[in-house]
């Protein structure tokens, strides 16, 4: 007879986050080091607590692969995106929409316009990874022309990419939550307007009063002048090296697939180049693949446009195996099930089940290091929990997203925050403050699961179903 594996205790769970914890702690902190390492060690702990306790290798192994599975598509965009990076710069995409933006926004209104143009973006396009790899890097370097510090920047661009992930149709987080709780697509966005909507606003008015600090500085017209003289001379500006972001968003709102979309970019990237700028194939190839190097001589240029290509997204790539391969150890054994029920034993009202919902999707985006999983897991294991109290199934699907997606780019070792940290240059927790819509936002879902404001129930018929 095959031995089945016992349920593990909450404390053996428990031992396995705390080494964790631990272990990011000291590598990051003390040693300024990557998080992999300590994640893959982490991974060997709780398949060594799994051992234990009866399961097999190959039923961790299995539930590894299937995790990574799930990250596959996510992979590819990724390194699709280090290669649209590479040859948009080189193509004179990126030099072109930050000499423009040099020319036309003011510092006082620049944070507030830089969330807003991300929104559109990333609205349209249902991607925050698109929005913050194509138009994000170009409004950080105009950033950084007024003199506006880059964290601040690359906070209101992380709440505008983000704002569109969580309300685009178009988004895969925005289909993924609603399909978890059991709710209609149409009716968990307009349900997720009541606390997405004002996170927005507070947040623009935070960047408002955040402008208002640069607004009366005076800009140092010199060291501007040098980066579009720089620029121009590196580049041949040109209006139509705009075409390209407004193609690829174009084909995102046709619908046209994400990965053959993105793709169509990078060669859209690689003929501009060829086009606009005399580039070779040689030059075109090695941009997509190692990225481009810029040598202006002006740090300000040389620092940003020296990036992108596919290798600058391995770091990232390999950081994401290792979480899914961690994350899908802690599924398949159940350890995440087990942490999950303790949390919901102190769920007594509609208060308390949307703190413990939200708590659970931001803990697994801290532990399990992907948003999909935040969705996912969460809304797997408390449906039952909401059908029971009779609360409609978008009050659930609203409470994933307010926490799983809008948290996931603020932890370094999440894929997206590792994504964003790879592209825009700004580590997490510099940007984290600033992120201000990513941040309101779960606090007042929270507010609305303790005051009942929004928290709609179930027809009494469907309670019925359901009971």
């Amino acid at each position: 007879m095959e031995k089945t594996p016992r349920k593990l205790s909450i404390w053996e769970a428990l031992i396995v986050i705390a080494f964790l914890i631990v272990s990011l702690m000291v590598t990051i902190l003390k040693y300024e080091g990557s998080p992999h390492i300590p994640i893959l060690a982490t991974t060997v702990v709780a398949a060594l607590v799994a051992v234990r306790a009866g399961y097999k290798w190959s039923v961790i192994e299995e539930g590894i692969i299937e995790t990574i599975r799930m990250s596959m598509q996510a992979v590819l965009i990724l390194m699709i995106i280090g290669t649209i990076i590479g040859t948009w710069i080189l193509s004179g995409v990126v030099p072109t929409m930050i000499y423009y933006g040099l020319k036309i926004l003011s510092p006082g209104i620049f944070l507030v316009a830089t969330c807003l143009i991300c929104c559109i973006v990333s609205l349209a396009t249902g991607s925050s990874w698109t929005t913050a790899g194509t138009v994000g890097i170009a409004l950080l370097g105009v950033g950084g022309g007024l003199e506006i510090p880059l964290p601040m920047v690359a906070g209101a661009i992380i709440s505008g990419a983000y704002f569109g992930d969580k309300m685009s149709p178009l988004s895969d987080t925005t289909n993924l939550a609603p399909a978890m709780a059991g709710a209609n697509l149409f009716d968990h966005v307009k349900h997720m307007i009541f606390t997405t909507g004002p996170s927005l606003i507070i947040a623009l008015i935070l960047y408002g009063i955040l402008g208002m600090k640069y607004a009366g500085k005076e800009l140092d017209t010199a060291a501007i002048n040098t980066i579009l003289d720089g620029l121009g001379q590196q580049f041949n500006i040109n209006p139509l090296l705009l075409l390209p972001p407004v193609l690829v968003i174009a084909m995102v709102i046709f619908k046209v697939p994400a990965i053959p979309g993105l793709i169509g970019g990078t060669i859209l990237g690689g003929v501009f180049a060829a086009i606009f700028q005399g580039s070779g194939l040689g030059d075109i190839v090695n941009a997509a693949h190692y990225g481009y190097t810029s040598e202006t001589g002006i740090a300000a240029i040389d620092d940003l446009l020296t990036r992108g290509g596919l290798d600058s997204m391995m770091w990232t790539v390999s950081l994401i195996l290792v979480a899914m391969a961690f994350g899908g150890t802690m599924e398949k054994t159940g350890m995440l099930q087990v942490i999950a029920e303790k949390i919901m034993s102190f769920a007594k009202n509609t208060g308390s089940l949307v703190v413990a919902t939200i708590f659970t999707s931001i803990f697994t985006n801290l532990v399990a290091g992907d948003q999909y999983l935040s969705i996912v897991l969460p809304g797997r294991m408390y449906k039952p929990m909401w059908d029971q109290k009779g609360l409609h199934p978008k009050n659930l699907s609203r409470c994933l997203e307010d926490a799983g997606t809008l948290t996931s780019p603020l932890i370094p070792w999440n894929t997206c925050g590792a994504f964003m940290f790879s592209t825009l240059g700004v580590h997490p927790f510099a940007y984290l403050p600033f992120a201000f819509l990513n941040l309101v936002n779960p606090f007042i879902s929270i507010f609305y699961g303790f005051t009942g404001i929004t928290m709609e129930k179930l027809p009494q018929n469907q309670i019925e179903k359901t009971a």
